[in-house]
């Protein structure tokens, strides 16, 4: 009879299998988990492939006619969130905008403007006397408020001001073609000559998709005839004739020309009112000037010394070009507007800012440095700026205080034509880094430079007036007022929404 306890029980054979197969299932269920990740993987490329080939949603039809951001935000919503964002009020050390209330009025329904920079430096009062702006110029807000801050600012009712105003302040596209019969150099001809008051009834939102963006392409386009005539001229003046901007720029220069058709210098030509971009000679300071003083423009009459002058206009194209980042072929947008990743898409930021505001996009991109250290290097070439202008405002003070003591003693027009020559030559090269936004970033040996032609002006101009006779002793309320000091970095910013 055979023991059959030694021999193995079949469950617990079934058990051995189960343990000897472990090692195989193990492998099983690592290539399954493995298959299902790459194919997780394909699956999630895949996705962002398309949506990177449809960069945007086709919600709506859009055209040339369409003026309305809202409507484009329909197709562009991440783009348009971030230009409703321009609403926002934050300062950096020496620019951007404070929130101060107000209280809204049947002429001006603003519940809150910006800080004004003629109390804060009360000496652009002096600069300016007999002018508008030294009635009410307030620190710039974002585009969100161009409009408005133009129609309700105070300069209206000190100066009735043109519908040519429009051409930076609006989205005008659609409104001169409109005008023009379809021809925008006609509309922007006819909405010129509008009193202001007119002009305004024409148009609806301020710088808008429209103004920037081809509907049909989305391709970025100039819409201003004043630069689109501008540029022509600036570039005849290199040997380039006949140069059309929207044909013969490429994208990267069009990342910066779409921001130039307002951040600019101009002038009202003629009785017509025509906008003019004076870059006949070039887009230097002195060779503008040197524009100026060939076709004889000057803006007003200064009230306290008698001389025709000028008033420079935020001309930031012509000191970018200037600079290092143009010649690096940096764009306004690689700063103002950098890229950014929203899941598969790369975008143009559209909330328009300082970079010092963004400094991790829009400067950390090239300088591998920390975000402390590259704001440290840019107030420190501001201050630097800030406080070689403040020599340049003192010594414009001291000649326009010269030619009025002199005026008021007694002196004839013809002993003062120098010196009044002086104050138009120091007061525009002033004014023109004065005006530019950047503090003296976008180029700083340049701007440095400008400043060093203005005080040697000023000066030049004290000493035209002592050469024409014995100056008499200034009166005390005469001094100019002290200069502002310079803004604490230590200070925190003041920000609203």
């Amino acid at each position: 009879m055979s023991n059959d306890s030694s021999r193995p029980d079949p469950g617990k054979r079934g058990f051995l299998r189960s343990i000897g197969s472990g090692p195989t299932l193990v492998a099983a269920l690592i290539g399954a988990l493995a298959s299902a990740a790459v194919v997780g993987l394909l699956v999630n490329i895949f996705e962002r492939k398309s949506e990177a080939r449809n960069p945007f949603y086709r919600v709506v039809a859009l055209d040339d006619q369409t003026v309305d951001p809202a409507v484009w935000g329909k197709n562009f919503p991440m783009q348009y969130d971030a230009y409703k964002r321009t609403v926002d009020m934050v300062r950096t050390r020496f620019g951007g905008s404070e929130a101060h209330p107000r209280s809204p009025s049947q002429g001006d329904p603003r519940a809150v403007v910006s800080q004004q920079k003629i109390e804060e430096d009360p000496r652009l009062k002096k600069m300016w006397a007999g002018y508008a702006f030294a009635k009410d110029f307030r620190e710039e807000r974002g585009h969100a408020y161009m409009l408005d801050d133009q129609t309700f600012t105070e300069r209206q009712i000190a100066a009735k001001q043109p519908g040519t105003c429009m051409h930076c302040h609006a989205s005008v596209y659609v409104p001169y073609k409109r005008l023009g019969g379809g021809d925008l150099i006609k509309g922007f001809e006819k909405m010129n000559q509008m009193p202001y008051s007119e002009a305004r009834k024409e148009v609806e939102h301020p710088v808008a998709c429209i103004d920037c963006h081809d509907p049909a392409s989305m391709g970025l386009r100039v819409t201003r005839p004043g630069f689109i005539e501008g540029i022509r001229t600036y570039k005849a003046s290199q040997g380039i004739p006949d140069y059309d901007v929207n044909k013969m720029a490429t994208r990267q220069e069009l990342r910066s020309l779409a921001c130039a058709q307002c951040h600019v210098e101009y002038y009202f030509k003629g009785p017509e009112k025509r906008l003019t971009y004076p870059w006949h000679k070039g887009l230097e300071a002195e060779k503008i000037l040197a524009y100026y003083e060939e076709v004889g423009f000057s803006d007003w009459t200064h009230a306290e010394t008698g001389a025709k002058v000028l008033k420079a206009q935020h001309p930031e194209f012509e000191t970018w070009n200037q600079g290092i980042h143009a010649r690096s072929g940096v764009a306004c947008a690689d700063c103002h507007m950098p890229y950014m990743r929203v899941g598969a898409l790369k975008i143009s930021d559209h909330h328009v800012r300082s970079p010092l505001l963004n400094i991790n996009r829009a400067c950390q991109t090239c300088h591998k440095w920390s975000e402390a250290e590259l704001k440290d290097r840019v107030e420190s070439i501001q201050s630097r700026f800030f406080q070689l202008r403040n020599v340049a405002m003192d010594a414009l003070m001291a000649l326009i205080t010269d030619i009025d003591t002199a005026r008021k003693a007694g002196r004839s027009d013809a002993e003062l034509a120098g010196a009044r020559d002086f104050q138009r030559k120091a007061q525009f090269l002033l004014d023109f880094v004065e005006a530019e936004n950047s503090t003296g970033f976008h180029a700083p040996q340049e701007t440095t430079r400008v400043l060093g032609m203005s005080i040697d002006y000023a000066r030049k101009g004290q000493l035209a007036v002592r050469e024409s006779g014995n100056l008499p002793a200034a009166p005390a309320s005469s001094a100019s007022a002290a200069p502002p000091p310079l803004p604490s970095s230590s200070a925190p910013p003041a920000t609203s929404r």
